[in-house]
This record gives C-alpha cells, sequence and structure tokens, in this order.
C-alpha cells in the first residue's frame, strides 16, 4: 500500500465530552494524514493554543519530568490538529488549515463527522482512553506474567553436566525449531514489508495510553492562555480561609517533626532488620545450594523441604527489590506501564504467601491438636501398604502366581532375601514408632510457616519411608538389565556376531563348537529363568511407579500454592483491561451513521468515512495458566515417552523427573539472580524521603477559590462519552 494514498487515520476518543460548542483538537500528528487525538479544548484560540503547546504553558504544573512525555510518544510536542463545530464559531474566529481536521460533534452524534481538505477518504478509529490511575492500558503483545530472563537461564542453567536427558532433547528441539523458523521467514514470499502506518502503530499505542492523563493537564492549563476572571472573597470565605491555614499549620508542624527526626530513625532500624534477615537467608541459601562436585545435585534438588525454604528465601530477597522498583513508580507519570507486570507479580506473590499461612495455620492447628490420632493412622497405612502389602505380593510371586509356573529355587531364592529385607525394615519401623508422634507434631508446628511446608515434609517422609522399595525396585531392575544383556549377548553368539566396543558396532566372529555349546547351555538356562526375575521386576516396577504418582501429586499441590496466578485470575475478572492481550480492528456497520446523516444537510465533498473500532483483548486464560500447561507436558514427556517405555521394559533405571525442571514453574516469578545484601542496602537507601500530605496549603487556599472559567473546562473523569 502506498504511503501517501489519500486516506487518513483520525484516531479519536470515544470517552471525550461531547459539546455543540466551538473547540480545538489537540493531540499528536504522526504524518500528515495520521493523527491521535488527545483532548477538544473549548473557547480558545488555535494559534494560541499552538504557541502554548510550543511554548510548554499547556504543560506547566506537570506532576513529572515533561520530557517523558516525548520519549515515550515519540513526539516533541502535540500539535493542535484541527477544530470541531466551526460552524457555530463567529466568523473569522478560525483561521482554517488545509491540513486540519474538521469533526462536527455533538449530543445527537454517535461518532463525529471528520473532514480534510487534503484527505480522500477518512477512517474514524475510535478508542476507549484507559485509565493510568487503574492501572489500565492496551498492549500490541500480550503480558508476560513470568520475568523475561527466565528462559534464557534456565537454559544455562540446563547446559551444566546435571541436565536431564528429556530436557535436553527439549532444548535442542527449541533450537532447531527457532533455526527453521527463521530459514523459513527469510524465504517466505507472502508476508509484505511493514509500511511506515504499521511502523508507527507501536507509537501510537503509547499515545493512545497516554491520553487520558494528557487531557486532564490540558484541561487543568487551559485557563493559561485565556484571561481570568477573579472576584473578591466573602466575609465568611475569609472566615474559612484563617480557619483551614491555622489548621494547615498545627498538622504541618507535626508532619515536619515526624519526617524530620522520628521517620529515619525508624527507617534506618528497619532496613538493618532486613539487611540482617538477607544476610542470614544468604547464609541458608548458599547451605541449600552447596554441591559437593558441579555436577553433584544440591541439597535443594533432593530434598522438597529443602526446595520449598529456597523459595521462600528467594522470595524474601526479591520483595525489598520489587517494593523499591513499585515506590519508584510513583516519581513517575501514571501512563508509564514498565512496572505494571512487576506490580501484578509482587501482589500475587503476596497473596500467596499470605493464603499459604491462612491455610497452612488451619492445617497446623488441626495436625497438633490431633497428632497422636494422625501418627497411627500414618502407622496402620505405612504397616498396610509399604509392608503388608509387599510381603503378601511376594509369597504370591513365590508359587504360580496366575497359574504361571516359575522357577521355584530362583523364586523362593529372591522371595528369601526382599522378605528378610522387609522384616528387618518393618523392625525398623516399629523401633522408630513412638518418635512418629513427635515427627508429625513437628510438621503441624512448621504448618505456621505456611500450608506448602507440611506437604514437602509430607513428601519427603515418603521418600524415606518408601526408600527399601525403591533398593528392591532398583536391585531387580539390574537382575533383570542384566540377564537381559546376556541374553542378547548369547544371541548374537548364535548368529555368529560379536558386539565391538571400540567401533560400537556389530561385527562377524566365528566361534568353536566349544563355545557354542557353553552359549547354548547359558542361554538355555537364562531364558527359563526370565519369567521368575520378570514378575519380582514388575511388581516392584509397579510399586515405584505408585508412589512416583503420589510424590508428582504433592508437587502439583506446591505448584499451586506457590506459583497459582491468583491474583491475576482476580484482575482478568474485576478489571480485564489490567490485563492486555493484544487489540483487535472492529469494522462497525455503518447504517446508525447513514442513518443519522439522512436527517442533517451534508455537504457534497464529505469523503468516504469508515468506522473502525480499537477493542482490547484480555490476557487469554491458556496464557495465565501456559506454565502449568508446560509443567504437564513435561511431566507427560518424561513418563510417557517411548524412551521410558524403553527403559522399562529393558530394565534400565526410570529416573524421577529432575526437580529443577518440575520446579521451574515455580521458580518463573523469582530472578534469575538474587540481588546481593549490598546492592539491596543501595536500593533501600535510595528511596525518596516522605513528602508533606496531601491538600496541605501554608500559604492559605485563596488560588482554590477561583470559580470555573469561561474559556475552559476542568474534567473529574468521564463525562458523557460516544457510544
Amino acid at each position: 500500500m502506498p504511503e501517501h494514498d489519500g486516506l487518513m487515520r483520525v484516531f479519536w476518543p470515544t470517552d471525550i465530552a461531547k459539546t455543540d460548542l466551538p473547540g480545538v483538537i489537540v493531540g499528536w500528528r504522526n504524518s500528515g494524514l495520521d493523527v491521535v487525538v488527545v483532548a477538544v479544548l473549548d473557547h480558545v484560540d488555535p494559534r494560541n493554543v499552538e504557541n502554548a503547546l510550543k511554548t510548554g504553558i499547556l504543560l506547566r504544573s506537570a506532576p513529572h519530568d515533561p520530557t517523558r512525555i516525548s520519549k515515550l510518544c515519540g513526539h516533541d510536542s502535540m500539535h493542535v490538529l484541527g477544530v470541531t463545530n466551526a460552524h457555530a464559531a463567529a466568523e473569522g474566529a478560525f483561521v482554517l488549515e488545509p491540513s486540519w481536521v474538521l469533526a462536527k460533534t455533538g449530543h445527537s452524534l454517535r461518532v463525529p463527522k471528520v473532514t480534510c481538505h487534503v484527505a480522500s477518504s477518512v477512517q474514524v478509529i475510535l478508542f476507549e482512553r484507559p485509565l493510568p490511575n487503574r492501572m489500565q492500558y492496551i498492549s500490541l503483545n500480550p503480558m508476560a506474567l513470568a520475568l523475561a530472563d527466565k528462559e534464557d537461564h534456565l537454559l544455562l542453567s540446563l547446559s551444566d553436566a546435571s541436565e536431564a536427558e528429556d530436557e535436553k532433547h527439549e532444548r535442542q528441539y527449541k533450537e532447531k525449531r527457532r533455526k527453521l523458523v527463521e530459514k523459513l521467514a527469510q524465504h517466505s514470499v507472502i508476508k509484505h514489508a511493514p509500511s511506515m502506518k504499521d511502523k508507527a502503530l507501536p507509537r501510537i499505542v503509547n499515545q493512545i495510553n497516554w491520553a487520558f492523563e494528557l487531557e486532564q493537564l490540558l484541561q487543568k492549563n487551559v485557563p493559561l492562555i485565556g484571561t481570568r476572571p477573579k472576584r473578591a472573597l466573602s466575609v465568611s470565605e475569609r472566615v474559612v480561609e484563617h480557619a483551614t491555614t491555622m489548621r494547615d499549620y498545627v498538622i504541618l508542624w507535626m508532619w515536619d517533626m515526624i519526617i524530620l527526626y522520628l521517620f529515619p530513625v525508624i527507617r534506618r532500624l528497619f532496613i538493618l532488620m532486613l539487611v540482617g534477615h538477607r544476610a542470614a537467608a544468604e547464609i541458608l541459601l548458599q547451605v541449600l545450594e552447596w554441591r559437593l562436585r558441579p555436577s553433584s545435585p544440591a541439597l535443594k534438588d533432593i530434598s522438597a523441604t529443602a526446595q520449598q525454604i529456597e523459595i521462600r528465601l528467594q522470595q524474601f530477597c526479591y520483595w525489598p527489590m520489587q517494593y523499591v522498583k513499585l515506590r519508584l513508580r510513583k516519581n513517575d507519570w501514571e501512563s508509564v506501564t514498565t512496572s505494571h507486570p512487576d506490580y501484578i507479580r509482587f501482589y500475587n506473590s503476596l497473596w500467596l504467601v499470605a493464603n499459604d499461612v491462612i491455610i497452612g495455620i488451619a492445617i497446623g492447628s488441626y495436625i497438633i491438636d490431633n497428632a497422636g490420632w494422625v501418627a497411627d493412622q500414618i502407622g496402620i497405612l505405612l504397616g498396610q501398604y509399604t509392608v503388608e502389602a509387599l510381603h503378601s505380593s511376594i509369597e504370591w510371586l513365590m508359587g504360580w502366581p496366575a497359574g504361571l509356573k516359575l522357577n521355584k529355587e530362583l523364586a523362593l531364592f529372591l522371595g528369601d532375601l526382599f522378605l528378610w529385607v522387609i522384616e528387618y525394615w518393618s523392625s525398623c519401623i516399629a523401633t522408630l514408632q513412638p518418635l512418629l508422634p513427635h515427627i508429625i507434631w513437628f510438621i503441624g508446628f512448621s504448618s505456621f510457616a505456611g500450608a506448602s511446608m507440611p506437604i514437602a515434609m509430607f513428601s519427603d517422609l515418603v521418600s524415606i519411608l518408601t526408600v527399601h522399595i525403591y533398593s528392591f525396585y532398583l536391585a531387580s531392575a539390574r537382575i533383570y538389565h542384566w540377564q537381559l544383556t546376556i541374553l542378547l549377548s548369547l544371541f548374537q553368539l548364535f548368529r555368529g556376531k560379536k558386539y565391538n566396543v571400540l567401533r560400537n558396532r556389530v561385527d562377524s566372529c566365528d566361534y568353536d563348537l566349544d563355545q557354542l555349546l557353553v552359549g547354548t547351555i547359558l542361554f538355555t538356562l537364562l531364558f527359563f529363568l526370565l519369567p521368575t526375575v520378570v514378575v519380582f521386576y514388575l511388581n516392584f516396577a509397579v510399586a515405584r511407579m505408585a508412589i512416583i504418582s503420589l510424590k508428582a501429586v504433592f508437587d502439583t499441590m506446591l505448584s499451586c500454592l506457590n506459583h497459582f496466578p491468583l491474583f491475576a485470575l482476580m484482575l482478568r475478572i474485576k478489571d480485564p483491561r489490567r490485563l492486555p492481550g493484544g487489540i483487535r480492528f472492529e469494522l462497525r456497520d455503518t447504517q446508525d451513521r447513514l442513518k443519522l446523516e439522512s436527517n442533517t444537510p451534508t455537504s457534497p465533498l464529505q469523503p468516504p468515512t469508515s468506522v473502525i473500532y480499537v477493542k482490547p483483548i484480555p490476557l487469554s486464560f491458556t496464557a495465565m495458566f501456559h506454565q502449568y500447561f508446560q509443567m504437564g507436558s513435561r511431566i507427560r514427556k518424561h513418563y510417557l515417552s517411548p524412551r521410558v517405555l524403553f527403559c522399562l521394559i529393558t530394565g534400565r533405571f526410570v529416573p524421577p523427573i529432575h526437580r529443577k525442571v518440575l520446579y521451574s514453574l515455580q521458580y518463573s516469578m523469582l530472578p534469575a539472580r538474587r540481588a546481593g545484601i549490598i546492592e539491596m542496602w543501595d536500593a533501600l537507601n535510595s528511596l525518596p524521603t516522605k513528602k508533606r500530605p496531601v491538600n496541605i496549603y501554608p500559604y492559605g487556599t485563596s488560588f482554590l477559590n477561583v470559580p470555573n472559567l469561561a474559556n475552559g473546562r476542568r474534567t473529574n473523569g468521564r463525562r458523557g462519552g460516544w457510544q
């Protein structure tokens, strides 16, 4: 599409005040035929407005640095874009320019009638201004609830020797897919080069986000353009003024005493306390992250309790930095949206911790009050499922299970071996049985730190109390794998083949008669002993998979308590415009417009006009729970993949999914590198000091009693709007 095709785009706020009075349109001019309307100023001269915009008079008394406006909106200053209701102005009041937008507004018009002498056609793009004081904004890209530095850091952290095999395949697959997409983009013949109007869209989005706050500032400074009528205060107003001034002086003196003497001491003590806790947290984090060798797992990679403590310590280290960033946000314009995702992450984390503690107090109170009964129930379950169930299944396998005739001698040997270990383990559990109520009481007491702590402790307790099943699985899997490997080697012997270890291939080999005879005898013996080993292996493999499934349930509960997007979900229901997921353009039917125009005289020079609405798309629930889907996909790929099935069939060890990979969901709200103690100290000391309370005027309030002027208006919100 050519850049100068005569099509004019006019972005017009739907919630701007409707009036039949003549006014001056002020906004951003991105090109000769591309404008964004910010405000309509009534009863002012366009030349005075243009001069005021160039000199900065209309941006006077700005709450923050006005250069931020030009930096984010892409222009040095706003301009006069045109006029409204020029037919209602006095003759000669407006000196129109050809590039100006001529708009007709009124209470009877749902859509403004826009014309321009240099445009052959017009697009009126209506948008509803986001309210920056409510942290509303629009965005071309969906809001990222996770931190932006997590993906690259995860790839780097998983590239060490402790990287899981399936994660290595996933990383390689993503890298190949990225390169393929880049190659396809280079050879694409469908996608056209973006035009200047397409490139201006991100800048227009920023201008729309700034529209409401800038309109408030412009309307506030409109009286500075024209004459300001004054009137003398009445006697009652003077009495109220003096009384209010005396009250303000007293409040201001008390506030200054607090700010100058009391607040700095309290602030310094609080910062010292935070830094002390940060130093203690750093020591604990170093212990939890210590590795014997670079390839060895850390304590947090083995224990769910250590992992949960590490997550809470990481959050404690990150919260002060988040608070500092959100506190510094008050020193900037409300329309700056860079800190909005951090605001959601911060309060989502606080909500989750608060709910975790509340639920934990309820659970802990119940466990402490019923520690004996809970210990008895756990003892019964342990004895029933980890001792008696295994004992009965092994005795069943020592006979003829399901009519399958096994090797009796081997079955008795394996069964007696496993039963002896079970009896020894049962005696150890019976010895520790009196300590179980105290352990349960300690777990209940830990619940006051959150419901996630007893869940993590129960997960570790399950791992400890089922270590004999894990040992049985390892032993039976190793025996089965060795036997299967020997059978495969002997099968190669019958074929006259031999595996070459050096070249990693199967080569031909000539065997003697005695070698073939011994191989035949060994193959026959091992083949007939294989079913006995298989049934024992399957028994313990099923038990091991059941334990892994139970621990997966615990890990899922921990993920929900630590990462569930509760605050974001509340915002999605309450105010979806605070969670932008993109924008869409809707072409509206022009029948209502034609019906309105049929009742009013139209100009023959009226250009073809189309009405388009810009609608924000809220963040989808799929995007909010994307990392839960990713975690489920990782669990599915790890345990339901062909590789795991092959390991189960061949007796290879099936490791549980790496805790670092499983908990990457919970670390997505934490930075890749935590702030150091010195960095935290500097950040807390960089916070601005407290300001004087609002609405305190030590020099009186006489300037507040000036009535509204005839040449301007003040808007305190939304007055009317385009439907």
